[in-house]
């Protein structure tokens, strides 16, 4: 008996040992996680840096802007910048409706469509897998153009001037789904569907209580792509709307903007009156503050998705 528990004994001195010595060559000294402390620290300034920088010359009136240039603290503040872009009032208002409305819905149209396809491709009892695979690969390799898509989008789709033509076209992305397929397969353990399907659980059920959790950081990653792509597309708008109610906020700032610069470069040939308009005009200062409206946000968006990306990652394991 005494032999057995000193085996023991050495069986639990060898393993603690083993595991002190795993952790102290995993480890690191104090002086060294606050030196890389430091240098993170410093490359997240300077990532926040250019964005305070424009933030600045937004809040600066055009004519310190022309007198002193680009300074980090100017020697005159203003607003007129942002009150020459809200002056349009409730266009701004409903463009950043519209931007909103297509960014929620494509970002929740294109996670069903795209988890559910890849989930798809990911199970190997699906007979069609390895044809729908090809299928989603062909339109990573070519492309029918811009003309072909807008005859779709208009002619055979019909959706000329609707809010369902700034949603459909990016709501599917072939890079995207062969990231989660990817995921599901490398990931999500087969002996949990197993042990799934052993206790009853039908596939529907098995991908929303099982699935989706365990892969949460792949799904937030793709949800924050394609919100970041609906936030910021202003083409789409430009081919297939025409009705002022429609038009996102990207492409309406960006008309905007166009609309000074054609005042700026047309002024002398419109007349005097055009001349004095566009000197008091905050032309620099406007693109600095378009910048700001449009970024605000999705900068905003992203400590949302960095919450689940930190519980995703603790969801879901196989206890062997």
């Amino acid at each position: 008996m005494a032999y057995k528990f000193k085996n023991i004994f050495d069986t639990n001195k060898e393993q603690n040992e083993a595991e002190d010595y795993s952790n102290k060559f995993n480890s690191i000294s104090k002086k060294t996680n606050m030196i890389l402390n430091v240098l993170f620290g410093i490359l997240a300034a300077l990532c926040i840096v250019p964005f305070l920088f424009v933030l600045i010359i937004s809040l600066t009136s055009e004519s310190s802007l022309q007198a002193n240039g680009y300074r980090f603290w100017p020697e005159e503040w203003s607003l007129e910048a942002y009150k020459y872009i809200f002056e349009s009032g409730s266009n701004i208002i409903r463009a950043y409706g519209v931007t909103i409305v297509v960014t929620i819905t494509g970002t929740i149209l294109g996670l069903i469509i795209m988890t559910t396809y890849a989930y798809a491709l990911s199970r190997k009892n699906f007979a069609y897998r390895k044809f729908f695979t090809k299928l989603i690969f062909i339109p990573m390799l070519f492309s029918g153009g811009m003309v072909s898509s807008y005859l779709v989008v208009t002619r055979f789709l019909g959706l000329k001037n609707n809010i369902l033509a700034l949603i459909l076209p990016i709501c599917v992305s072939s890079f995207h789904i062969i990231i989660l397929r990817t995921f599901f397969k490398t990931t999500v353990p087969d002996a949990i569907i197993e042990s799934a399907k052993i206790d009853g659980a039908s596939e529907f059920l098995l991908f929303l209580r099982i699935v989706l959790p365990i892969s949460l950081p792949a799904i937030a990653t793709i949800a924050l792509f394609i919100a970041v792509g609906q936030w910021n597309s202003w083409f789409d708008a430009m081919l297939y709307i025409d009705k002022n109610s429609l038009i996102p906020l990207q492409y309406l700032l960006i008309k905007l903007e166009t609309s000074i610069e054609f005042l700026v470069n047309n002024s002398q040939s419109i007349g005097l009156n055009a001349t004095e308009a566009v000197s008091k005009m905050p032309k620099e200062t406007v693109k600095m503050a378009i910048v700001v409206i449009t970024t605000l946000p999705i900068i905003f968006a992203y400590p949302f998705f960095q919450k689940y990306f930190v519980s995703g990652l603790t969801v879901g394991a196989v206890k062997e």
